[in-house]
């Protein structure tokens, strides 16, 4: 009866364990998260790491695969990436398919491991400001410090990550004598144990990892993080502030509302929505610009100047606080500012006959005397008449002709009150006298 009982546990213990196998087994495989990064590095794309770096966290993936393939992009992004990358606690294996360079670099270097296609490369990683010229002593030394820190993270000379980004290391062994940046192909990569390996594709590298047999989940950016990676280019920021500075510049001067406020409107929109997307904009700077939209028009009908002093200072701070960095969002708006002060002159200057919207801008209607308008009454009925200062004229003063006042200037001389003065000119309301010995003639 006993051996019964015992066999019976054990045969429910074994039925147990087979029908938990399945699903131990998915445990302990785990899920291999491919995460492409493409093209430029810039606040869009962080966005969309973030999200799959969390999907893949709370999936409880056993590895993160991020195939890197691009030329570079903007320090501040590069590095809030690598922050991701750094901080993950899942391993994540950096696959450079074709190129890893400048930030691309940054980035590999921050991975746990490195693997190359046989034609990678990795470095060339100096960075550069707005105008293609180096920067500056103190971002170049926090740059390279940066690559130094990443490279020691997991174990790697520094000497190397500093050549690709610092150009006064010398090491021709590698194509990098002094004056030139170290880029490694796959192979020399291999050589200073910057790659872990060499593979020809994806599967390989999932062979190579013994991570073949596992579920590899394929992440894509969605439409709409695409569209906030375009948007949120510095160079498209600051060309969708200039025209949406622009449209809402004319529609404000133009009666009714029409294409140029559209436009406008349609560019600030756009500029919300990416940065929205990537996580820069929250809904309370969305709220300011609004505000301070409508008491700018207000200001149309609210005589006095506050109201849209107030309105153009909100809508500005819901700009500043839509961006990564306020000082960006400062150089953003400021010369789209000055861009757009610069087209409303040529459009003006060029164009403003042939353009309908410049005819609610400037009038163009002249009171002309062929049109029957004249600026004042002619007093030539005054000429030769003659009249008493009231008052000297130094040489403006007034004068009394018949029984009317009348404000006058002399000829060039002083003439004192109570004299005798003849009118010799009339220019419009200028009624030029000289002193005279002629007797009062009444008109």
């Amino acid at each position: 009866m006993r051996k019964t009982k015992t066999f019976s546990w054990i045969l429910l213990c074994l039925i147990s364990f087979l029908l938990l196998l399945p699903s131990l087994s998915a445990v302990a495989s785990g899920k291999v998260y491919h995460i492409p990064l493409e093209n430029e590095v810039e606040d869009g794309l962080k966005a969309f790491i973030e999200r799959a770096f969390e999907e893949a966290t709370e999936e409880g993936a056993k590895t993160i695969i991020l195939e890197i393939h691009t030329p570079g992009g903007y320090v501040t992004s590069a590095q809030e990436i690598g922050k991701i990358i750094a901080n993950s606690p899942i391993e994540v294996i950096a696959f450079v398919n074709s190129k890893a360079l400048s930030a691309g670099a940054y980035l590999a270097l921050n991975a746990n491991k490195i693997y190359m296609v046989p034609s990678a490369t990795i470095g060339a990683a100096a960075i550069i400001d707005s105008t293609g010229n180096a920067a500056d002593e103190k971002s170049n030394s926090y740059w390279i410090a940066a690559m130094e820190a990443a490279a020691e993270s997991h174990g790697k000379n520094p000497k190397y990550a500093r050549a690709m980004a610092d150009k006064t290391v010398d090491l021709p062994e590698y194509r990098a004598p002094e004056g030139k940046l170290l880029t490694l192909s796959a192979q020399e990569a291999l050589e200073v144990k910057y790659s872990n390996g060499t593979v020809s594709n994806l599967n390989e590298l999932l062979e190579e990892l013994q991570l073949s047999n596992n579920e590899v989940v394929s992440m894509e950016p969605t439409i709409a993080e695409k569209l906030a990676r375009f948007i949120t280019n510095p160079m498209v920021v600051t060309l969708l502030l200039s025209i949406g500075l622009f449209g809402l510049v004319l529609e404000l001067f133009s009666p009714g509302f029409g294409i140029p406020g559209l436009i406008g409107l349609s560019s600030f929109g756009l500029f919300f929505f990416g940065h929205t997307v990537a996580g820069f904009a929250g809904y309370e700077s969305v709220l300011f610009f609004i505000i301070g939209l409508a008491l700018l028009i207000a200001e149309l009908f609210v005589p006095g100047g506050i109201v849209g002093i107030i309105g153009g200072a909100l809508m500005i701070i819901g700009l500043l606080f839509a961006g990564e960095s306020v000082v960006h969002m400062a150089y953003s708006i400021l010369i789209a500012v000055f861009i757009a002060i610069i087209g409303m002159v040529i459009l003006m200057k060029f164009f403003g006959k042939n353009l309908h919207v410049f005819n609610k801008l400037i009038l163009r209607d002249a009171t002309t005397t062929e049109e029957g308008y004249v600026s004042n009454v002619n007093r030539i009925e005054l000429l030769g008449k003659i009249g008493d200062t009231i008052t000297p004229l130094r040489p403006s003063g007034t004068i009394i002709v018949g029984n009317e006042r009348i404000d006058a200037v002399s000829e060039g001389s002083y003439i004192e009150a109570n004299k005798k003065v003849e009118v010799i000119q009339v220019e419009g309301s200028r009624i030029i006298v000289r002193e005279t010995k002629k007797g009062v003639e009444q008109i």
